[in-house]
């Protein structure tokens, strides 16, 4: 292995620190991956890494080597050593922990969502402004089991690194599309699958509707709620009861909220 990297104005670590920018992502076809728990799951989810830069004085356990060299063996990375303060440049988290890599945005498009087994589950995340709920939105369909989330009418980043973050790295193992509401709502109807739309002024209480069938939970944005377009064609226009001051719950929240409902009473 080469000597650590010791320069703040080395070409690498300069491209790396601007990929923090969404223009700088969008431009160069790639983003940022921090954290073992978040690489560890974009590695067993088959992300390719093409470069990847370690601390070692900064690792938090014993498995971080073994992970390095996963990502050499399953996608060829180039391991970049570099010294703390370098490090400290490069991560975008308060507390690094030494593993920061560079990975080829993926392509997310509806075609390439995987076949469905049994009754479809899908998230539709319409949107959403705030990188730290659609992380937290991935993160809870995941836990949820659900088949996909699809990303409507983005509003963010999904690859923004506090996206990933957020998820806690399950970005890497829920499959993901990016669709404008109309392809949304042409390609759920052609599969059969039921919208299920949350807002305060839903005709039934959440547990009384019925969520057993092949279903998407569509959440909108924290401000504005659901485009009107979503409200008007949704098969299911359910609340959440509100039993205090607020009129209604952080989108991720009632996200997790709507989704666990279905888990009931699927189980």
């Amino acid at each position: 292995m080469s000597e650590p990297l010791t320069s703040l104005q080395n070409p690498r670590v300069k491209d790396a620190v601007r990929l923090r920018q969404r223009r700088h992502r969008d431009r160069s076809g790639r983003f940022l991956i921090e954290g073992y728990r978040e690489l560890n799951r974009a590695v067993a989810g088959g992300f390719p890494i093409e470069t990847l830069f370690i601390c070692p004085e900064l690792y938090l356990g014993e498995n971080e080597p073994e992970l390095v060299e996963r990502a050499v063996r399953d996608s060829g990375a180039d391991v970049i050593p570099v010294v703390g303060h370098v490090f400290e440049k490069l991560a975008y988290r308060d507390r690094p922990e030494g593993l920061l890599a560079v990975a080829p945005r993926p392509e997310w498009t509806l075609d390439r969502l995987p076949a469905t087994k049994g009754t479809p589950f899908y998230v539709v995340a319409c949107t959403i402004e705030k990188p730290g709920n659609l992380g937290t939105i991935l993160r809870s369909a995941d836990a949820a089991g659900c088949d996909g989330v699809i990303v409507c009418d983005r509003c963010t980043d999904v690859l923004n690194p506090n996206v990933v973050r957020a998820s806690v790295g399950t970005l890497f193992t829920v499959p993901i599309a990016e669709a404008t509401t109309e392809e949304c709502l042409t390609w759920l109807g052609d599969r059969g699958i039921a919208t299920v739309a949350t807002t305060p002024e839903g005709a039934v209480d959440l547990w009384r509707a019925s969520l057993t069938g092949p279903i998407a939970v569509v959440v909108g944005s924290e401000q504005y709620g659901l485009d009107p377009q979503w409200l008007e064609r949704a098969d299911h226009r359910v609340r959440i009861p509100m039993h205090g001051q607020a009129d209604s719950l952080n989108a991720a929240t009632a996200t997790s909220v709507v989704l666990y409902e279905v888990v009931r009473q699927r189980h």
